[in-house]
């Protein structure tokens, strides 16, 4: 019965965790992050480093979504969406197939394409898909990544496989923090236990070993095999399963949880696309230079997929020497030097950055 629906769940969130690189929005990943330059590509705008602020806030966003998710739904993710599970259930079903042949070593076997692939998708976060494959046994350090990453994650599927669920990772520890009696659980019924066959189907089925008729555990991934064990038995006899879902998923906590989510995420998307198409950062050198000059670092960053293109002033009695026409690449960023000369201007120097309708004014001392 439940196997079906995480069956389907996990497929759809595989295909939209491998695909989503291949998203393409304005001209690059929807999701990306470069390391040389030092930003992340998010659907349609881009986050450079600089904005730390961004990111810190993304990060409460997906700390709020973890904590409503996990106190309203319980180890819901575990059970049904994590890809650990994910590939392990297909590996298991897969290694079905074909019978009386070892099952244990047939999942390995398995694991081995299945490893390969997610160590390709973690690349593609950073490199994009086509230029990874390209440059796949061409460039040595793509090819290291993704060789070690199969080995690590190969080694941790087939060799630890659901023990890394109930003693290493940290999100199942964190969850049981964060449980409260009315957060959604598999429990048997125990008011019925005269009825139960003792036929132990449920025990057999669960993935990590434990007997849900003893209660409930902390080890429990809530993936639901032990009650498609139990009405395999008890629809023969027009009887309900003795394991089942047990909780109450809209309440109070869950509502004022969910809100406090739906605001962090709401407010992020608003920071992020209502910055300015271009930025702008000019600052003076510490350096003395004589003559009633000084010299100037300056930084232009483009949040757009346009090409951006400017001419650099200043106004008053001042004189710019250096580049001032500045061309500037869509999601890229420039930065560069001019030295001022004082023609009487005294004490601050403002630069004017003009073009494609765009005027931007930066003030600066002068000494």
């Amino acid at each position: 019965m439940w196997r079906r629906f995480r069956r389907a769940a996990g497929l759809l969130q595989a295909l939209l965790i491998t695909g989503l690189p291949f998203l393409v929005i304005n001209g690059q990943s929807a999701l990306r992050f470069d390391i040389p330059q030092l930003k992340l590509y998010f659907f349609g705008s881009v986050i450079w480093i600089k904005e730390l602020y961004l990111i810190l806030f993304a990060v409460l966003f997906f700390l709020l979504f973890i904590i409503s998710i996990t106190a309203v739904f319980g180890r819901i993710w575990c059970g049904w969406l994590c890809p650990q599970t994910v590939l392990l259930d297909l590996s298991e079903s897969i290694s079905r197939l074909f019978g009386g042949l070892p099952r244990r070593w047939l999942q390995r076997i398995v694991l081995l394409p299945f490893s390969a692939l997610v160590s390709l998708t973690i690349l593609w976060y950073f490199v994009p898909p086509v230029k990874t494959m390209q440059s796949l046994f061409s460039d040595a350090l793509i090819t290291g990544f993704f060789l070690v990453q199969w080995a690590v994650i190969y080694a941790e599927l087939a060799f630890m496989g659901r023990k890394f669920c109930t003693t290493i990772c940290p999100y199942a520890m964190m969850q049981n923090a964060l449980f409260d009696r009315d957060t959604l659980v598999i429990e048997y019924d125990r008011s019925r236990e005269d009825e139960c066959m003792k036929c132990h189907d449920c025990v057999k089925a669960c993935p990590v070993g434990i007997d849900i008729k003893e209660g409930l555990q902390t080890d429990c991934i809530a993936c639901a095999e032990c009650i498609d064990a139990c009405v395999a038995v008890t629809v023969e006899r027009n009887m309900n399963p003795f394991p089942g879902y047990k909780g109450k998923l809209l309440r109070p906590k869950a509502f004022w949880l969910g809100g406090a989510t739906l605001l962090a995420g709401v407010i992020l998307v608003v920071m992020v696309y209502s910055r300015p198409e271009v930025t702008f950062l000019i600052t003076r050198d510490p350096e003395q230079l004589p003559q009633r000059i000084n010299r100037y670092s300056w930084s232009l960053y483009n949040n757009t997929d346009k090409l951006q293109s400017f001419e650099l002033s200043v106004e008053g009695d001042f004189i710019i020497i250096g580049e001032t026409a500045l061309l500037l690449e869509p999601y890229s960023f420039k930065k560069g030097k001019v030295l001022v000369r004082s023609e009487g201007g005294k004490d601050v120097v403002v630069f004017t950055l003009e073009g494609d309708g765009l005027t931007i004014e930066k003030q600066a001392g002068f000494l």
